[in-house]
């Protein structure tokens, strides 16, 4: 049996870190975790916005079945058990610092411990209405949000130093196996730096390489989230200040890992503790017009995963498609703990580096777009589900900017996700059941 350390960021596209392939991005430890660990080139959420993709990785069940669609957390059902309270009544001793945002208050959730827990502020973001479809009046204002604040990290450094200070003087008291997840907002918007982190990167005020002028962002998905947010009207100096602040941002976090890594070698457990290094979802940061998350798109539906310790091999590549359910399997596969048969996932540890038939899969449900969504990734293929648009097919392998839909090219194939996608649920229910709760949900906030 082994520890198991989480260091779950906010809003990393794994794109804009060395490991997957950027090209002057400082992360120089996150390749030290690769180094000593495996990269899990083909990670994904279970959905690309914060609140649901943290409540599926807590409460181990994919989003439809949590209905926590988006990022209102009014009126949410909260009886689903999170992992920290599983591991706890396996006898683990379950730890979590930071952001929650999830189904239910940081204090209700069950861990052994929690500190420093952010809840979403009731009733959370109200934006959420697809039917008709809201337009958040603010956000081509809240494009400002970037720059140099000499408080930009003071919020991520007071989890982290609580949290390494946890792990210096009371996990090497604890008799049995422990779990600690490190929840850090960074890089999530707005992209406030300090003046060091700002510094590091004049020539990252560059553009997207791939805009408005793409196939691709003239879906009407894209369309309607670039409308939601205003996208339309960020000017270009916006647009190359928060790509900008953006790196400044994912190098503080790259820092925090070092850190991290540093004062585990500093203990007796170094040699008995796995540490995964992960995000709840991408950032689109411009691409093809598109700004933050809430799209299936790569940058905005993939994440990084990196784990190290003494289940994974140093080193070692995964090709093979996984999601951030899987990671949370892991932490029971290593503490030596039952986890609940009707959980999602499997452990990273047990995932071969080659699986062209695994399925993964994601969904969308919240604000910005007319209606659902559904992802499903098996192989080199990709496919997006539209409830109330055209669907997307695309061949990875060939096309990993996600450039040229190919639906109408291969029928079978394009047949064969949508079989995969029906065989975890029935879109035209679950999307229905979605927007009823969000009805519902409408009524509630009118009544307050």
């Amino acid at each position: 049996m082994s520890n198991f350390i989480v260091l779950l960021s906010d809003e990393h596209n794994p794109f804009y870190s060395s490991v997957y392939g950027h090209s002057f991005v400082q992360t120089p430890n996150l390749e030290r975790l690769a180094q000593q660990g495996t990269v899990y080139r083909n990670a994904y959420c279970p959905s690309p916005l914060c609140t649901p993709s943290r409540s599926a990785f807590i409460s181990g069940r994919r989003v439809h079945e949590v209905q926590a669609y988006s990022n209102c957390n009014a009126n949410l059902p909260s009886h689903f058990p999170s992992y920290g309270r599983v591991l706890q009544e396996e006898g683990v001793h379950s730890v979590h610092f930071g952001k929650t945002h999830v189904y239910e208050k940081g204090e209700k959730l069950g861990f052994s411990e929690i500190h420093l827990a952010k809840d979403g502020k009731p009733p959370g973001d109200i934006n959420f209405s697809r039917r008709p479809m809201a337009i958040r009046k603010d956000a081509a204002e809240r494009a400002n949000g970037f720059g140099v604040k000499k408080d930009a990290f003071d919020a991520d450094l007071k989890v982290i130093d609580a949290a390494l200070k946890w792990l210096r003087e009371t996990a090497p008291t604890l008799d049995r196996p422990w779990s600690l997840t490190i929840n850090l907002i960074n890089p999530h918007f707005p992209q406030w730096n300090t003046q060091e982190f700002w510094d590091l990167y004049p020539h990252g005020e560059d553009l997207p390489r791939y805009g408005r002028e793409q196939e691709s962002a003239d879906h009407p998905y894209a369309r309607d989230l670039r409308a939601h947010f205003e996208a339309d009207l960020f000017t270009e100096e916006q647009v190359r200040g928060l790509r900008r602040g953006y790196l400044g941002n994912v190098t503080f976090i790259d820092r925090q890992v070092g850190r991290l890594l540093d004062t585990l070698q500093s203990t007796s457990m170094a040699d008995v503790t796995n540490v995964v290094y992960t995000s709840d979802h991408g950032e689109m940061l411009g691409k093809f017009g598109m700004w933050w998350k809430c799209s299936l798109y790569e940058d905005s539906v993939r994440i990084p995963v990196i784990a190290a310790g003494p289940d994974f091999g140093a080193g070692t590549v995964v090709d093979t498609p996984v999601d951030l359910l899987d990671v949370q399997a892991s932490i029971f596969r290593s503490v030596g703990a039952r986890r609940p048969s009707e959980w999602t996932g499997r452990p990273l540890q047990d995932i071969p580096a080659t699986d062209p038939d695994r399925v993964v899969f994601s969904e969308y449900h919240g604000h910005g777009t007319r209606s659902g969504a559904y992802m499903i990734r098996k192989g080199d293929w990709k496919l997006i589900y539209y409830m109330e648009a055209p669907h997307q097919l695309f061949r990875l392998s060939d096309d990993p900017d996600e450039l040229h839909n190919v639906y109408t090219d291969f029928p079978e194939k394009a047949l064969e996700l949508e079989g995969e996608l029906r065989r975890i649920c029935d879109p035209e229910r679950e999307n229905e059941r979605a927007h009823a709760f969000q009805e519902e949900q409408l009524k509630v906030l009118e009544a307050l």
